[in-house]
This record gives C-alpha cells, structure tokens and sequence, in this order.
C-alpha cells in the first residue's frame, strides 16, 4: 500500500502540503483534485522518488513496479508497435539475455531464459500493444510507421500505449486524455476500469473520473482531504461542509435558484428527443452539485447581446476545406438564438475546419454562406491564445476593448476570472495556458456575442473554471456552437447534435451513449481490410480523380509538416536550455547572497525561455492539427 504519513512538501519556499496524511489500498482507483499549483503533480514526483519529504514518511513496497507517462517523447526512428512494446521492460530484458546466450552458445541459459518468457506470457506482447495502437486511434498500417513521422500529439498517445505496456503495481497519469479525441476517451477508460493495479489520476475531465476511481483526494489549504466515492459524490460530500458556512450558503441559493430557472425553461420547450432527455439528467446533477463550488473563484455570466436576428449566420449546400482540397461537402447549417449545437465526430474529421470557415478564417469552397448584419460573433480557439499580446496585461488588454470604462470596473470583471491584484499588472507572456485561456474568453465575453463559435475551450482549464463556464453557457441568450472532448459540457449546454463524418455534417438522431456505440462501430469498420479489392474494382470511383486529390492534400502537408518540425527543433532547444537553467536554480548555493547577480540572471532567462516555449507550442498546435484534418482525409481517399 502506499503510506503518507504525516508529510510536508515543498516546492522552493512554496509550502505546497502541510502534515498531510492517506493511505491508499492496492488495487485502490484515485483521483487527485484541487486547484492549479495546490501540488498534485509534486506528489506524483515524490511517489517517483524525484522528490523527497521535507517532513514526515511516504511508504510505498520497494517491489512495486510504477508506470508514469513521460510528457516528452525523443523522435526515434523505431517503429511505433516496437516503441510500444518497450514499456515492457521484463520482456526486453529477457530478450537481450536471450540474445546473449545464443551467441555464447548457452544451451542452459538459452532454456531458462524460454522458460521465464513463458512465464511473463511473453509471446503475446506484439497482440497487446496492437490492441493498444488500436485503442487509441492508431491504423494496422500505423504500426510500421516510425516514431519520427508522427506529429506530437500522436506521440503522446504513443507514450500513454508504452505506459499502458508496462507491467506495473502502481500507475500515474497526469491529464492522460489531453491528446485524445473522444473514442480514444472512452476506449481508455474501459481499459483503466479493468486495470488490477493501484490508480493514481490527475484530470479535468468530471466524467472521465466519475467513471474510473472510487476514491478523492482533493488538495485544499496544504492538506490531503480523503473522500469515499468518485468526483460526484466527492463534489456532495464538500458541499455539505461548505454549507456550513453561512455566506457560502446565501451563495450556493442563489446559484440553485439560477439553476432551476433554467431548468423550468428547459422543460417547456423539451421534446422527446434522447439528447433532450440526457440533457434534463445532467441540468439535474448540475442543481444537486452546485454547492461543490460555491467557494470557486470564478463568478462570470455572458452579458444580454444588444442585437439579434433569426438566422445569425447560415451556410447552404457548402463545401469546406483547405486550398482547393474539400474535408466535408454539402453541408447546410443554420445558427439562430436557440440554436445549441455540439459537433461530434472522430479526431480529423473536420469539425475545426467547419468553424474556422464560419468564423471567417477560411473561406467556402462551393455554396452559400449568408451572415445578418447583428451577428457578433464570439470565436475561441487555441490559436486565439497566440493573438494576445505577450507584453500586456490583463487590464491593459481589456481597456483596448473599452477604452472609456473605468480602471475599477475592469479590475472588478477581471477578478470574476480570478485575475486579482497584481496579477492584472502583470506580462501575460508569463501566464500559463489555463490563465491565458481565461483571459481569453473573458475579452470574448466582455464583447457580448450573440453567437459563440468554441473549439475546445475546456483545455487548460481546471474543474472550477469548466464549472463556471457550464453555469455561464447554460444562461447565455444567444446561439452556440461548440466542440469539446469535454462530455460534461456537451450534455449540460447543448440540445442538437451535429456528426461530422465522412466527408458530410448532418444531424446525429442520439445521445452520446448512442455516438460511443456509433464510434465503435466506424473504428471495427475502419480497421477491417477491404474484401476482395472491392472499392478497386468499383466502376464507379474515378482513380484518376482519386490520385489528382492525393496529390492535392500532400501539397498543403508539406508547408504544414515544415512548420510543425521547424516549431519543434526551436522546442527542443528551448527545452535544452531551459533544463540547464533549472539544473543550475536547484543548486543552493545559486541562492546565497554573492550569488544573487546571478541568480536574477537565471530567472530572467528562465522566464523569457517559458515565454518562448508557450508561443512555439502554439505555433506548433496550430499546425499538427491542420496536418491531422488532411491526414484523414488523404488515409479516406486512398484507403
């Protein structure tokens, strides 16, 4: 089991947890929750043994093998099944002995060695990192492929399978769905379900949670505080303490009686709908959990738009996509004040394309797109982090929007997204991806859109800001459209269902237990071989046609792929510098007061190297995620 006993933890001067105590069972699934920086992936590193106590004991078997997921990975020229296979490492240990003996000509070693693989059920390896390639998105003809030629977020999720490989007692993941598209969601945790070992889980996602662990931990005030049950029961159990608290009560009434007003309204326009009825499930866990966070840092609403007219925005008989390649085509989408669309469908389908073109960031290749003179249109994306200005602040930022409002009213706004006292002051260069995601959808907000266009807003976000975002959408006046991983979200602020999938985007006639059969049965679909040559043989498929678009979506790869790699050499080198840094900063002496020329020195170069790496992983997102949309469509056509 493991043991914590009594500990304190320190992060330099930073008091991260004080006499803090738990102990965790084996086979125990946990969850570890708490705010940004309150230390949950400093615990993950004591359990690793890169940090040790300041006070106290952690216990942990010597034996135990621990499996964590490393957040790099080197571009090897390995072949990803045998990357995978790797994590293994009994398994390549007795393969290197094996190896060993037979060149030594060891008949007795060589007999032993056969009869421990037989042991460790070693000649099933290559099958159970295919089911894992397989899990997680990867094609039979993937397996081949070396580590190199994939872009960073397929590498990721070949550290998860290398991780998910290893043969251990105890297993670590920090937000493992980060880079995962929703079926990979959902296949992860049915694997993590069965998983015989000891859990230990960081995540944003609620669901994703309540689905695996039956035990919280939740970092509060420099103390482990140990509950029984998954991430709902958790949220139950606080409020119930925190209504003991009188203000905190007042409060949690009032967002209550915001949550059953909407509930009422809810209702009366509900049909009958499976979508619908989802929805009325999570507005009523929503009313139960509230309380939860009556103490989160984060009270903001969308303000009333001035303007609005039915539709905002329309397509008609559209076709979208990037150059003159087409992702989807035929598409007719309208966008009105009640519309409350989510957009579903596999990693690559073209679900951002389809925004990037409503917005306004790419244009229609074919067909209609009809905009009314009210629309105002409230657009995040990943790649708006990047068109904040490094060098402001969070008030200086703002007053660009609204150059007449007074400095205290836009501290007061800030402050609703948490950013307080110096904070709004200081360089948002500096800022983390969390804290520039909420800046950034509070310059949206503050423009008061009639109709919000989100990519993935939850990412970056914690579980108080996702809250306080649901809450914000659920009484927003206006249309949406969104995209998320975040299942939550979509039952909680949508009510239309839109599949995005081969090539078109229509109305998806479910919920999304109906859309995770609906994936499974498109992935067994796809991973199964054509028979007999069919799709060659069809008279009626233009080869020629086939080739020309091929030709067409490798075009747009190349200057694609040059700016992925070139974003992530100037990474790497970051990466190495910003590592010598920190190996030179956890020196005491650096600390002692001859050294502190310096030491201001280093922590200088240390922020700007923290500044430089945030706009290069923009930059590369940006880019990974456009190759990943043509990619799928160039594997569609020549599949």
């Amino acid at each position: 089991m493991i043991q914590l006993k009594s500990i304190s933890l320190y992060r330099g001067d930073k008091n991260l947890i004080k006499n803090g105590d738990f102990t965790a069972h084996p086979g125990w699934h946990v969850g570890l929750t708490g705010r940004n920086g309150c230390g949950k992936s400093s615990l993950f590193s004591l359990f690793r043994g890169e940090l040790h106590v300041d006070h106290g004991d952690c216990l942990i078997p010597k034996d135990w093998a621990i499996a964590h997921m490393a957040q790099e990975i080197d571009a090897l020229n390995r072949p990803a099944i045998e990357f995978v296979i790797d994590g293994d490492q009994p398994l390549r240990d007795l393969q290197e002995a094996l190896i060993k003996a037979e060149a030594d000509d060891n008949n007795h070693q060589i007999a032993h060695i056969h009869h421990e693989l037989d042991n460790i059920d070693a000649y099933t390896a290559e099958s159970k990192a295919a089911k894992l390639l397989n899990g997680l998105g990867f094609t039979q003809k993937q397996f081949a492929v070396p580590v190199q030629d994939f872009s960073g977020g397929w590498r990721m999720r070949l550290n998860l399978a290398k991780t998910l490989m290893c043969r251990s007692d105890l297993l670590l993941l920090d937000e493992p769905t980060n880079h995962l598209d929703l079926d990979a969601i959902l296949w992860l945790e049915d694997w993590l379900k069965q998983y015989p070992g000891t859990l230990m889980l960081i995540s944003h996602d609620r669901e994703f949670l309540d689905s695996i662990v039956q035990h919280i931990v939740h970092v509060e005030n420099q103390t482990l505080n140990h509950y029984k049950g998954n991430y709902s029961n958790f949220e139950v159990q606080r409020a119930m303490h925190l209504q003991q608290q009188q203000s905190a009560f007042e409060k949690q009434q009032r967002e209550v009686a915001h949550m059953q007003k909407y509930i009422d309204r809810f209702r009366a326009q509900a049909t009958k709908a499976r979508q619908a009825q989802s929805r009325l499930k999570a507005l009523d866990r929503l009313e139960r959990i509230a309380p939860a966070h009556i103490d989160s840092p984060f009270t903001f609403h969308f303000k009333t738009p001035d303007n609005m007219s039915d539709p905002l925005l329309a397509i008609h008989n559209a076709s979208v996509g990037y150059g003159e390649t087409e992702i989807l085509s035929k598409i007719k989408l309208e966008l009105g004040p009640s519309s409350r669309i989510g957009l579903l469908g596999p990693n690559g389908a073209g679900k951002s394309t389809l925004i990037k073109t409503l917005v306004g960031d790419l244009a229609l290749l074919k067909g209609d797109k009809t905009i009314s003179e009210h629309c105002r249109i409230g657009y995040f994306a990943q790649h708006q982090l990047d068109q904040l200005d490094p060098d402001a602040c969070p008030l200086i930022q703002l007053q660009r929007l609204t150059p007449t409002t007074s400095e205290a009213a836009l501290r007061k706004y800030l402050g609703s997204f948490d950013f307080n006292g110096d904070q709004v002051l200081g360089p948002i260069g500096r800022f983390s991806g969390g804290e520039k995601a909420r800046l950034a959808l509070a310059l949206i907000i503050w423009e008061k859109p009639n109709l919000l266009l989100l990519d993935e807003p939850t990412n970056h976000l914690d579980l108080e800001m996702r809250h306080a975002l649901t809450m914000a959408l659920q009484s927003f006046e206006g249309a949406l459209l969104i995209v998320s991983h975040d299942r939550h979200l979509i039952r909680s602020v949508t009510d239309t269902l839109y599949l995005v999938a081969n090539g078109v985007a229509d109305e998806f006639k479910g919920d999304l237990e109906n859309y995770s059969q609906w994936l499974t049965d498109f992935r067994n679909e796809q991973r199964q071989p054509t028979l007999n040559g069919d799709k060659a043989s069809d008279p009626k498929t233009d080869k020629k046609a086939e080739r020309q678009k091929a030709a067409e979506l490798r075009k747009h790869l190349a200057p694609l792929k040059k700016k992925a790699d070139k974003a992530e050499k100037a990474m790497d080198k970051s990466h190495q510098e910003k590592d010598s840094i920190e190996q030179q900063l956890a020196d005491p002496a650096i600390y002692d007061s001859e050294n502190k020329k310096q030491l201001t020195s280093l922590l200088k170069q240390q922020g700007e190297l923290n500044i430089q790496l945030e706009a290069l992983e923009h930059v590369w997102m940006e880019a990974t995620e456009a190759m990943e949309e043509l990619a799928a469509s160039l594997n569609d056509t020549e599949s």
